[in-house]
């Protein structure tokens, strides 16, 4: 989406401004007049390049407070616009302090609260959106709300298991190899200098070092082809991976991983069991909330599991039956859905199914870092004890001639 300035008449003649997220003109113009609103003036929003920022620039913890404290506010009778404007003006996060400011000027302006925060789907996402709008219709607003938050927290979660468990190889990996460069580039060189200065030819030296000089050597002839060859693959792996086929293996290759796949997977499990549960329970119609589920699966592999289960369901089928067909979840999962679609009682059975995932993601996510963590340091300390003493070797012998002599 593209983000609009806006400039509109009322019906009284009021001029009002605003901005707004939309993928063109049309779109701004059509939802403008949803809001009984006359556009005189839509133009794209000029990129200002000193504030620009990654992101939605909102935190996770900082949309956690505001719907906990949106929903005791609601709860205690407050109008919603006097509600946005209490919490705007205590927001510390100047962009999202912005963003309530604009969601209360569209409330003002006769727009619903879920419409108004579809105006910014970098922070308020589908799921969001929808589980307002459904709070709107029911009149639960403020259950609605606290729900959003327990589920945001449990989401924040799951998203902090997955960068414990893949930060640590990936961080660890890196400083193997900027090592290595450097023992390679800088480190051998400099010993094979001082051998030479000793008198020590290459024939002279231990068979190990004469590896590793050999090693530096060809390092530093081919470096300038290395850095090109992760040039060429980093681009081939972002064109890859920007195509759906490409995507579809890198995500279904990740879930076959030996073990960090079987974490992915319970992540996935208790991400899909936990929205699942929180759209049902808040009176999302199974249609519209495995949709929703689908798009925020993380995994294009999980993604069309669900949306074949969504296709079956609108035929007419059960939802056991087409969980079982997509393979992508576990059989204990698919009968406890089961269980639950058969008692009535799905959206209890799948928030505990996801309580139980989050437990074991804790456990694997655990068993995987004190797994990873010796070996990656004994990774480490073999490749960097392999050249200390390979370098080491020539000067004891340095050593003992001089004693000899």
């Amino acid at each position: 989406m593209v983000e609009f300035a806006w400039e509109a008449r009322t019906r009284a003649g009021e001029v009002k401004r605003g901005v707004m997220d939309a993928d063109n003109e049309d779109a701004v113009n059509a939802r403008l007049r949803q809001q009984n609103l006359n556009p005189t003036s839509v133009k794209k929003k000029k990129r200002d390049w000193k504030n620009i920022q990654f992101g939605s620039g909102v935190e996770t913890s900082d949309l956690v407070t505001f719907t906990r404290l949106f929903a005791t506010m609601v709860d205690a009778g407050l109008p919603l616009v006097q509600c946005l404007e209490i919490l705007s003006n205590q927001q510390k996060n100047k962009i999202f302090a912005g963003i309530l400011k604009d969601v209360k000027s569209s409330v003002e302006q006769g727009a619903s609260f879920s419409d108004s925060l579809r105006r910014h789907p970098k922070v308020f996402d589908e799921l969001f959106v929808n589980l307002v709008q459904a709070g709107e219709a029911g009149g639960i607003l403020d259950s609605i709300m606290n729900r959003l938050s327990i589920y945001l927290e449990k989401r924040q979660k799951l998203v902090r298991q997955v960068r414990g468990a893949m930060s640590y190889p990936i961080i660890v990996g890196f400083v193997a190899v900027g090592v290595m460069v450097v023992m390679l580039t800088f480190v051998i060189p400099a010993f094979e200098n001082m051998f030479a200065e000793f008198g020590g030819g290459p024939e002279a030296l231990p068979w190990i070092t004469r590896v590793m000089v050999g090693l530096s050597h060809s390092f530093i002839s081919f470096l300038p082809f290395v850095i090109l060859a992760v040039v060429i693959l980093s681009v081939g792996f972002t064109y890859l991976y920007r195509q759906p086929k490409g995507k579809h293996f890198v995500h279904k290759s990740l879930l076959r991983l030996p073990i960090m796949g079987d974490v992915l997977r319970k992540i996935s499990v208790a991400r899909f069991t936990r929205t699942l549960g929180t759209l049902l329970q808040s009176g999302v119609p199974i249609l519209d909330a495995l949709d929703i589920c689908a798009r925020t699966a993380g995994n294009v592999v999980i993604e069309e599991g669900i949306q074949l289960v969504r296709r079956r369901i609108a035929e007419g089928r059960n939802i056991a039956e087409p969980l079982m067909e997509a393979g992508v979840f576990p059989d204990m999962v698919v009968q406890m859905i089961g269980v639950g679609e058969q008692t009535g009682a799905l959206d209890q059975m799948l928030n505990k199914v996801a309580d139980f995932y989050e437990e074991e993601t804790d456990v694997a996510v655990a068993s995987l870092t004190s797994m990873l963590e010796p070996i990656m340091m004994v990774g480490i300390g073999g490749m960097v004890g392999v050249v200390l003493v390979a370098m080491y070797l020539p000067i004891f012998s340095l050593a003992g001639n001089i004693k000899a002599d």
